[in-house]
């Protein structure tokens, strides 16, 4: 079993910043990437940022520049800073772990970006 736990979402205004945290524990003997995705109200679940095993990023266009995704020394806690934080960020984000080729999700947390 792999278990992922999000963490950090809430309301902030536009312009602002917040930083979420996903934690992997349980089966995780190795990771092969994580990521972060969104899903807005009516809309399709979207990637917005990865990083792989061997700590490469890629990130949505639309974030590019204002996230930034990174991970801790044990590659089991994955992080999403964000910032110049928009409207249209509003959404769930959900981490995702690709665990041989098996892919785990988080619950997900609500950022709700006011206008």
């Amino acid at each position: 079993q792999v278990q992922l736990v999000e963490s950090g979402g809430g309301l902030v205004q536009a312009g602002g910043s917040l930083r979420l945290s996903c934690v992997a524990s349980g089966s995780i003997f190795s990771i092969n990437g994580m990521g972060w995705y969104r899903q807005a109200p009516g809309k399709q679940r979207e990637l917005v940022a990865g990083i792989n095993r061997g700590g490469l990023t890629n990130y949505a266009d639309s974030v590019k520049g204002r996230f930034t995704i990174s991970r801790d020394n044990t590659r089991t806690t994955v992080y999403l800073e964000m910032n110049s934080l928009r409207p249209e960020d509003t959404a769930v984000y959900y981490c995702n772990v690709d665990i041989v080729g098996r892919y785990y999700w988080g619950k997900g947390v609500l950022v709700t970006v006011s206008s």
